[in-house]
């Protein structure tokens, strides 16, 4: 690093710096926004992602060589605009105080449990959905009345400008501030004393932002990732399955943390799954790699990550089957999936999460051998389950962990705006999203009331005479 360059850095994060703080002085001068300028707030940022998403659109293609419009839409844009309809439509029960059961003990008193903004929040985005990961955390933690502060990705320059832009002509920076910079910044702002830290990004990073938040006890919410299996069933219609689950591997070029990280098939049907993900491959990108449709991987850096990955499979001398003729461009840095039938364990990308076009296909004996692979493997962010048996999914449902899962479909679990989403252990912790992401912004505080009669007098010292009475016939009816 230069001198210019360190200079920079620090003025930038002296910045950010100033902004936290100006940010904290105004949430104190305004603690509880009323329903109405919360709901102003969500319009507002609604109008802006309406009025900017062939922007967005070109900016996300830009920023990752190529990306289609409809990934864009479907995966940054829509997400957000429901997630706002939906809030607002129920943030009004949301924000009231809510009635709680004093119990005989503490009575006569009333209890209640009010949600207050938690301050200042700061939201830390990837680079795969700049969009829906900038502007999703965003909306609960506006509509639950804070402020925020976002640390944009350094890999995607030209989406940020249209998202610090949008943002800009609706917010002060004391109400929302957009940060961007590299390894450096990123490290200074998850250091910053929020009330609230979510991150979204790697596993490896992950414990890097909780060791820093842990210095401020900064309650954290962790969206990481993991190896999503899918599991397609003995008794599952194969064209079926696949095509419940091919969407949710190619969208994005399949550079989703939820995205299927390998899938378990029965021995004997590997060949049938492999025809059948060529088939529908086919059939939604006819060109291949050069079907408009189909996402670039996001930057030379990950597609070496990946063609790296792959060699070290082919010197494994592991099969792979490539779904369409036109499977790379290099000066693209496009690459279609590819799927590799029983890698060894020892590979890298059977170690990491692969987050991009490479499928491992794992063969089972039978569904118990299938079950205990996902077990004794760190628990995933997502799991999918093909199968119609009532019986298997039950089992799977209670007895398998994950973040989420969805049972005969493919990340669109997450676009549920009525149920959390999160993962568990490797994968993350808390939730956002719907009344969840409200309440994760929100501090339930527990509120009790008493008036003039004060019966917690009959509780204290002196133990003697008539109290000692009272105090052991009290005992002798809570006790039992």
């Amino acid at each position: 690093m230069t001198f210019a360059t360190a200079t920079q850095d620090n003025q930038q994060i002296f910045t950010m710096q100033r902004l936290f703080h100006a940010q904290r002085n105004e949430y104190l001068a305004q603690t509880m926004p009323d329903y109405a300028s919360r709901v102003t707030q969500l319009k507002q940022l609604k109008a802006a992602l309406l009025e900017n998403k062939d922007a967005l659109c070109d900016a996300l293609s830009a920023d990752f060589g190529h990306r289609s419009h409809q990934d864009t839409l479907l995966s940054d844009i829509l997400p957000c605009v429901q997630q706002i309809n939906y809030t607002i439509k129920r943030l009004k029960k949301w924000m009231r105080p809510s009635r709680r059961h004093a119990g005989l003990l503490l009575m006569p008193a009333k209890v209640e449990v009010i949600y207050q903004p938690v301050g200042v929040v700061g939201i830390v985005v990837p680079w795969n959905f700049p969009v829906m990961l900038s502007i999703g955390p965003l909306i609960p933690a506006l509509a639950a009345g804070n402020r925020a502060m976002i640390k944009l990705s350094e890999f995607t320059p030209q989406t940020n400008q249209v998202i610090t832009a949008l943002l800009a002509a609706i917010f002060d920076d004391t109400e929302v501030a957009v940060i961007e910079g590299e390894a450096d910044i990123a490290a200074a702002f998850t250091a910053l004393p929020f009330d609230h830290l979510l991150f979204t990004g790697s596993t490896a990073v992950g414990r890097h932002v909780m060791r820093a938040a842990a210095d401020n006890l900064t309650p954290v919410t962790l969206e990481l990732g993991g190896k999503s299996p899918t599991l397609i069933a003995p008794d599952a219609d194969m064209p079926q399955a696949v095509e419940r689950m091919i969407f949710g591997k190619c969208l994005n070029a399949g550079q989703i943390c939820v995205a299927p990280d390998y899938v378990l098939v029965p021995e004997g049907k590997e060949d049938a799954f492999i025809a059948e993900f060529k088939k529908q491959f086919t059939q939604m990108y006819p060109q291949g790699v050069h079907s408009q449709d189909f996402t670039s991987v996001v930057n030379q850096r990950q597609f070496e990550r990946l063609s790296q990955w792959l060699a070290e499979a082919v010197q494994n001398k592991t099969r792979i089957d490539t779904v369409h003729p036109d499977a790379i461009d290099l000066g693209a840095h496009r690459m279609v999936p590819h799927l590799l039938v029983n890698p060894s364990d020892s590979l890298t990308l059977m170690q990491e999460e692969i987050f991009g076009p490479l499928l491992p296909v794992i063969t089972y004996s039978n569904i118990d051998e299938a079950i205990q692979y996902i077990q004794q493997r760190p628990r995933p962010l997502a799991l999918y389950l093909m199968t119609q048996d009532k019986a298997l999914q039950a089992r799977v449902k209670s007895d398998v962990h994950a973040g989420g899962m969805a049972i005969n479909d493919s990340v669109f679990h997450v676009a549920a705006d009525d149920a959390p989403f999160g993962g568990i252990g490797p994968s993350g912790m808390g939730h956002y999203h719907g009344k969840e992401g409200f309440l994760t912004f929100s501090k339930a505080k527990t509120v009790l009331t008493k008036g003039r009669i004060n019966t917690a007098k009959l509780a204290v010292p002196p133990f003697t005479g008539w109290r000692a009475r009272v105090q052991k016939l009290m005992m002798a009816f809570f006790l039992r």
